[in-house]
């Protein structure tokens, strides 16, 4: 059973490290690539919190040297890895949601933050946080601190792979992923496309997918890497035995 990790990197070497402890062969095929923007930030004086719905929005801070300046701001993560990596990058008082930008914006309505909210983002946002706390009274300065930038082309062989069966799951993170991959697997026959197995993040990612004619398409109990990686595993197990 080999799988391919589509997420960008770091993030890919790290889910195919996790695959390989439980026994799963997988490659790393990114379609996308972390490009840090140089906006002008915010002084930190004055915000009461830092909203956080991507890993890589700290990645960038900390790419401009501007990490310690909001490192004594509250954190609200959007689930608990981005939270994990905002303490290790030396945030103390952080919060974790559910794992999307529906829970966060309900874990930051319910602290009843008393002051405006930082948020770093990526040019491409899948929804509109200061939109959705307007109603709570919430003002919310967005600063675009990255980009990620599609690689339409898989690596060398990947999709000869694809289309001879040779990967039997193919791990999917984002819509805009998800998206990427259906451009780049443009040529694949029908029969590969109803063999091959999808493994999304979460309905939402799937779309593109089955707008696509994949049709084996899988959901994660939870937008989060465990339940990737449970569900990863019991794909495994129903193909090859425990």
């Amino acid at each position: 059973m080999l799988m391919l990790v589509t997420r960008p990197e770091p993030d890919a070497q790290s889910s195919v490290a996790r695959l390989d402890a439980l026994g799963i062969e997988a490659i790393a095929a990114p379609l996308m690539v972390r490009r840090t923007l140089t906006p002008s930030l915010p002084p930190a004086d004055g915000f009461a919190a830092i909203a956080v719905t991507s890993t890589n929005a700290l990645r960038a801070l900390a790419d401009q040297d501007a990490l310690s300046a909001y490192s004594h701001l509250r954190v609200f993560a959007v689930g608990d890895r981005t939270a994990h990596e905002a303490r290790q990058m030396g945030f103390s008082d952080v919060k974790a949601a559910a794992g999307t930008l529906e829970s966060l914006v309900t874990l930051i309505a319910l602290a009843r933050i008393e002051g405006p909210v930082f948020y770093p983002a990526g040019k491409h946002l899948s929804g509109d946080m200061a939109h959705a706390l307007a109603p709570h009274g919430l003002m919310v300065v967005t600063s675009t601190v990255y980009d990620m930038v599609a690689q339409p082309q898989m690596p060398d062989g990947v999709p000869e792979k694809l289309e001879q069966g040779a990967i039997g799951a193919v791990l999917v993170y984002s819509q805009r992923t998800a998206e990427i991959f259906c451009a780049a697997t443009s040529m694949l026959s029908a029969d590969a496309r109803e063999r091959l197995a999808l493994i999304c993040m979460s309905e939402k990612v799937a779309r593109p997918l089955l707008a696509n004619r994949f049709t084996r398409v899988h959901l994660a109990d939870h937008p989060d890497e465990d339940a990737m990686m449970t569900l990863a595993l019991a794909f495994a197990r129903e193909q090859t035995g425990p």
